[in-house]
């Protein structure tokens, strides 16, 4: 057992950003995936097809899972791994949503609700992103971190499971940009219609999964893997989920389909694995 070791601790305006983050994106999954034919009425924009909607209704809902998973943690090295994710799609979105501003429900012809909404989306990607900042370097300058125990005897994700993350990592990551800078030709290997704004807003939750996998295996720590290995267990069945309801917009058994499934697979063995290696009587001794 080693010396000492320094683990900062995470502050309480980090703590509570995540929880209202967490609330927010509920809030907003709530919409998408329980009444996905009425985002016209509840929604900051109309998303069509349905299963567009519950495909981001399902990311909003299992990213609150991470979102209070970080805000629980204990220490920043854990927390971490939901502020950065976090705030890439939140800055990816507000600048989704300024590119396609005329798509949103601003127009006095629409519901007073959607109106409303609009406003609020507007109002949460401007203002979470700059707070997700500003406290962030509030936590990095915060008091010097509590020593505890020695930690060489913590347990590590093998390097299969890592060298899964990455690849999964990258290939969301590769495939998120190219729906950010050109969502109609990328869109090709996508299983079902998009837009260019549907296209984006896709885009930018697979950039910010794809940049959870990658710090999930760069981590190496299963305490700190924990959260996005909830997360993407948690992802995948609700994407399952949504396939029960919706998957006939797939067009079935094209490539894109077979590969959509295929990535789902893919990351729900790999939180499954890290999550049971997490849950292990050995790893938690290893943690404390």
């Amino acid at each position: 057992m080693s010396a000492s070791t320094e683990v900062a601790p995470l502050i309480p305006p980090m703590r509570w950003l995540l929880y209202i983050a967490a609330f927010l994106v509920f809030l907003a999954g709530l919409v998408l995936f329980v009444f996905p034919l009425q985002t016209n009425e509840f929604f900051a924009w109309t998303v069509n097809p349905p299963m567009t909607a519950v495909f981001l209704g399902a990311a909003y809902w299992a990213s609150a899972g991470l979102e209070v998973t970080g805000a629980r943690s204990e220490s920043w090295d854990s927390a971490r791994l939901a502020v950065w994710p976090v705030f890439i799609f939140t800055t990816l979105t507000l600048g989704v949503t300024l590119v396609h501003i005329d798509r949103f429900h601003l127009s006095p012809d629409t519901a007073p609700t959607a109106q409303i909404a609009t406003w609020a989306w507007l109002a949460i990607y401007a203002v979470v992103p700059v707070a997700m900042l500003a406290i962030s370097r509030m936590q990095l300058r915060s008091r010097p971190p509590a020593p505890v125990s020695g930690t060489a005897g913590r347990p590590v994700l093998p390097p299969v499971l890592r060298l899964l993350l990455a690849g999964i990592g990258g290939g969301l990551l590769l495939y998120g940009v190219a729906l950010l800078a050109a969502p109609i030709p990328a869109a090709a290997w996508w299983p079902w219609p998009l837009t260019e704004l549907t296209g984006r807003a896709i885009g930018a939750w697979l950039v910010g999964l794809g940049w959870a996998a990658a710090q999930g295996q760069i981590s190496r720590d299963l305490r700190t893997a924990r959260p996005v290995a909830l997360t993407s267990v948690a992802f995948v069945i609700l994407q399952a989920i949504a396939l029960l309801r919706y998957g006939g917009a797939l067009t079935w058994p094209s490539p894109p389909a077979i590969g959509f499934v295929t990535v789902l697979l893919a990351i729900g063995v790999a939180g499954g694995w890290a999550l049971a290696l997490s849950l292990a009587p050995a790893a938690r001794a290893g943690m404390n």
